[in-house]
């Protein structure tokens, strides 16, 4: 199974916070993450999506073909993304574009880290695969990529 995070670009402060919209550099953020996923991402891939503004915009700029999880709203938990997800029991690759510090909890989880949560960046992507060998699960860190490195 892939497992992609995707931290929303960067987003005003305002409020209410489901209603946050992308800063010019968040919209210029979500443009070269998808720039980078087009290329990458399996054309099988579901796309989940936090049911705010600023993460709706985000993977706006890869495709309208995505599927809005109320589950995965701010201060979801790590277990809500995994099972929106269905890993690692899934075989399809999942993009997960939410927040932090969920994502960032998702990811010390699948790497195994004391650590409560890890911090990913604004608009940063995580790609997390998993497989079966001798017997043994594996996770494996692919990816982290932030849009200043492309």
């Amino acid at each position: 199974m892939e497992l992609i995070l995707w931290r929303h670009a960067e987003a005003v402060d305002s409020a209410p916070d489901m209603a946050r919209e992308l800063t010019p550099k968040g919209r210029l953020q979500a443009q070269k993450m998808a720039a980078f996923l087009q290329q990458h991402l399996p054309a099988e891939t579901r796309i989940l999506v936090s049911p705010a503004t600023r993460t709706r915009q985000t993977v706006a700029a890869l495709t309208d073909k995505f599927t809005i999880v109320n589950s995965l709203a701010p201060n979801a938990s790590a277990h809500a993304i995994l099972q929106a997800a269905r890993w690692p029991q899934n075989s399809e690759p999942v993009l997960i574009v939410g927040h932090q510090p969920t994502l960032g909890a998702v990811a010390a989880l699948l790497l195994g880290s004391a650590e409560n949560a890890l911090s990913i960046k604004k608009g940063a992507l995580w790609w997390f695969s998993r497989r079966e060998r001798d017997d043994t699960a594996q996770t494996t860190l692919r990816l982290a990529i932030t849009p200043e490195m492309l």
